[in-house]
């Protein structure tokens, strides 16, 4: 039933739907991923006995000795071809069955004889034979032999209440198994209800799969601008920006080469004028020398001494630059003022700005046709929704949940019926274990009294009451065993042959598959049918449909539609074609044409300004002339030290006029020194700066230019060739990526129908819970464990009647005894050893 309702719960759910196979996946970029919601069922796949299970698996151990043969697979395939006629094969049956034949030949001899025996030997007893007679001989190994036998019959006692011990809790175990069997009914009852409330929110999560992927497809659409636009940039950029950095890092040169110049120009002005005028100031103060020189105080000793060694010093007392021999760079200046005026900046500036207005060209060109693409969109998840409206689901849900509510109704009813019988099977188990246990009390009590009161100096005649009594109890044990023991052996027999075939032929091929392998035996079930499952289900007995396929696959949580292959029945394509479904998107998007107009790096304007400043002629400027001319002094001899020279020379003189205009030019030598030696000094040091920085600037200066005209050539060239094939394909790449989230959702909803949307795993639960939870666990093993333990206790019966008769002897109080008149007789002489 769990088969036929798993199939006709799918001919609704995807009804007029079929597939050809499990559709791949594309990795399509950004595409969502999708997983469908499953449901936690509760029922457990595996039944674990618990603490008893070591002695089911010891019963299992002693059917594999009894039955060691395999489970007779082409046998039972004659069988169930035959209509399970066992005349015809009679002899195959009886082979396989051979050791279970065995143990119940064994059994019926057990019944048939142990009543006769019984009953000849209260017929023998009664005529004082058999041991029936109280007269007991006296023998000299008599100790030894009581004991043996005492020993042995407790060795007995104790095995036979092993046994029992085992029928107490198979009997236990039954008790229980209708509470267990009910709880495990609602559970898989919970568990199916659970898979038809399932499949609606499948279905649900499903048709809002295609909202969400709606909902990315305009977000990228409305994000056009920077999704289409930003992949754009993304390929230009790598060639446009390295050029216009280099030509932005060439402004940046141009503007410091000017500002260089202006400084270099200032101070080759301030270092001219600033030279002029140290040089007349000194020449000045050097011609007053030379006429206090050529004065007649300088005719007569000393001052004629000094006086000379004066006139070599006075030639160094002068300027040592001359501002006319440094060339002037105002015709540099003003080439590279031109080439700063044109703003070189400003037109990288424009260079990037055309790059960013990529996307906001895209957005505006783009409206009308987004638009359209989204009304498109909107059109298909109409389409999805009215074709979801046409699967039957509700009703087919509401048919099986009917069904499934009845079937749940029946077992509720039928419950406290079993509920009833198993009670009185429980009853009856319980009375074979007492009753049992009743005969092993007597034997336990006939040992007890006999072993604590038997005296070795009392005589047979003259046993104490203790004794006595433990040799009624043993021999009241004798006689309930021949009264029951039959009647226990006849249910052991009958539950044997039930629990070992049950077990062997059912139980333990369901769990190897060895049964589902039989079944999917080509024409067993009809002669006519191939493979019987997709003949009943599918009206297709030629379709490879298999139990053990199907038991793998739900055992694996896969999907009805997959498992059951109804895709040789519906053609869910016809209603999920990928195709027809993203065909309105396609054309839609195929109207997605951007237009960008060529984009100018670099206009004219800013190419000729590069070119003039590579031509400013700065690169052949005699830097190194300017360098050397600004290394020098301001003056030829240090003026302080010249003026602290002739004061002291002065100092030697005689006063007079001579001293004193000599005097007099040294303070105007320190008074020039300190007006006009640092402006020079400074405008040298200004020089040198800028020097410097344009001898930085130039070198290499048209070798530099050169290589940023080249890329801006590659990098326009680039431009100009590849603008519009990358346009177009990244416009197209950007429409695919939108038709791959559909594609990508739509290939997602044929795998969620096909393999994973309602799952047939409570089904096969539920079968493994009929078979081996309920038949297997709850009956078979406690059935088979109570028969082992029962059947073991019954034959052990047979040697415990006839120790317990031999033992009574040595126990009971005998009516005579041996006499003997030879007193010399051992026996006579060593009571003591009785």
């Amino acid at each position: 039933m769990a088969l036929v309702f798993s199939v006709l719960l799918l001919l609704g759910l995807c009804g007029k739907m079929a597939s050809g196979g499990q559709p791949a996946f594309d990795n399509t970029p950004g595409a969502l991923n999708y997983e469908l919601p499953t449901t936690e069922y509760e029922t457990q796949d595996t039944f674990n006995a618990g603490i008893i299970d070591p002695l089911y698996q010891m019963v299992h151990i002693f059917l594999n000795v009894v039955q060691p043969n395999d489970f007779p697979q082409d046998l039972v395939k004659k069988l169930i071809q035959k209509r399970f006629d066992i005349s015809v094969d009679t002899k195959e049956v009886a082979i396989y069955e051979i050791g279970v034949l065995i143990c119940v030949i064994l059994g019926l001899l057990f019944i048939f004889l142990m009543p006769l025996v019984g009953f000849f030997f209260c017929m023998c007893r009664c005529c004082n034979k058999c041991g029936g007679e109280m007269h007991q001989r006296q023998k000299q190994n008599e100790s030894c032999r009581r004991k043996c036998l005492a020993i042995s019959l407790l060795l007995i006692c104790l095995l036979m209440s092993l046994g029992i011990a085992f029928g107490f809790v198979a009997n236990q175990q039954t008790r229980t198994r209708i509470q267990r069997t009910q709880k495990l009914a609602e559970s898989n009852y919970r568990d199916l209800r659970a898979l038809l409330t399932e499949a609606p929110k499948q279905i649900d999560y499903i048709l809002g799969q295609y909202n969400t992927t709606k909902n990315k497809a305009f977000s990228d659409l409305d994000s056009i601008d920077s999704v289409l636009g930003g992949r754009i940039k993304g390929q230009l950029k790598p060639k446009v920006t390295p050029v216009l950095e280099e030509i932005k890092a060439m402004a940046t040169a141009i503007r410091q080469t000017k500002d260089a110049l202006q400084n270099m120009s200032s101070s080759l002005k301030s270092l001219r004028d600033a030279s002029t005028q140290l040089s007349t100031n000194l020449t000045s103060v050097r011609n007053s020398i030379e006429n206090s020189l050529n004065s007649n105080d300088c005719a007569s000793d000393p001052a004629s001494k000094i006086c000379d060694s004066l006139r070599p010093q006075l030639s160094n007392l002068g300027s040592n630059h001359n501002g006319s021999q440094l060339p002037s760079v105002d015709r540099e200046l003003n080439t590279v003022n031109d080439v700063d005026r044109t703003d070189l900046e400003s037109l990288v500036k424009r260079g990037y700005m055309s790059i960013d207005e990529i996307p906001n060209m895209i957005q505006n060109q783009t409206g009308d046709v987004i638009k359209d693409v989204k009304k498109t969109l909107d059109s298909v998840s109409s389409k999805v929704k009215n074709m979801s409206q046409s699967i039957p689901v509700e009703e087919v849900l509401l048919q099986f949940s009917h069904y499934l509510n009845d079937s749940n109704r029946y077992i509720h009813e039928s419950l406290p019926r079993v509920e009833e019988y198993d009670s009185y099977w429980w009853l009856g188990g319980l009375i074979v274990c007492f009753l049992l246990t009743l005969i092993v009390t007597f034997f336990y009590l006939g040992l007890l009294c006999g072993v604590f009161g038997y005296d070795k100096r009392a005589t047979p005649t003259r046993r104490g009451c203790v004794s006595n009594t433990g040799g009624i109890f043993l021999m009241a044990g004798v006689g309930f065993s021949f009264l029951f023991c039959w009647i226990l052996m006849i249910l052991v027999v009958l539950t044997f042959v039930v629990g070992a075939n049950v077990e062997k032929l059912l139980c333990e091929p369901y769990e190897n598959k060895k049964l589902l392998q039989v079944l999917d035996t080509p024409y067993l079930l009809n002669d006519q049918w191939q493979f019987y499952l997709s003949g009943i289900l599918l009206k297709n007995p030629d379709i490879n449909m298999t139990f053990e396929q199907v038991y793998r696959d739900c055992k694996r949580g896969r999907g009805v539609y997959a498992t059951f292959q109804l895709e040789n029945v519906f053609n869910i394509t016809e209603n999920f074609n990928i195709e027809r479904l993203s065909e309105d998107i396609v054309k839609e998007l195929e109207k997605l044409n951007v237009n960008i107009d060529s984009i100018e790096l670099l206009d004219k304007t800013g190419r000729k300004s590069l070119e003039d400043f590579a031509q400013s002629g700065i690169d052949r400027i005699n830097y190194s002339m300017y360098l050397q001319e600004a290394e020098k002094p301001p003056t030829k001899v240090d003026l302080l030290t010249f003026a602290s020279f002739l004061e002291t020379e002065a100092n030697q003189l005689p006063d007079g006029n001579l001293k004193q205009a000599f005097l007099m030019d040294a303070q105007n030598i320190r008074a020039i020194h300190q007006q006009h030696v640092p402006p020079v000094q400074q405008s040298l040091n200004s020089l040198k700066q800028s020097v410097w920085a344009l001898k930085q600037t130039s070198s290499k200066l048209p070798e530099e230019v050169k290589k940023v005209l080249a890329s801006l050539d590659s990098a326009q060239h680039f431009l100009t060739s590849n603008l519009s094939s990358i346009v177009i394909g990244e416009t197209k790449k950007f429409g695919r990526t939108i038709i791959g989230y559909f594609e990508h959702y739509l290939q997602w909803v044929l795998y969620a129908i096909t393999e994973k949307m309602t799952s047939c795993k409570p089904m096969i639960t539920a079968m493994d819970s009929a078979v081996n939870g309920i038949l297997c666990s709850y009956v078979a093993d406690p059935l088979n464990l109570f028969w082992f333990g029962i059947g073991k206790a019954t034959m052990l019966l047979l040697p415990a009647v006839i120790i317990a008769i031999k033992l009574a002897k040595y126990y009971r109080r005998m009516d005579s005894e041996d006499v003997y008149d030879d007193v010399e007789t051992v026996p006579m002489k060593n009571p003591s050893r009785y």
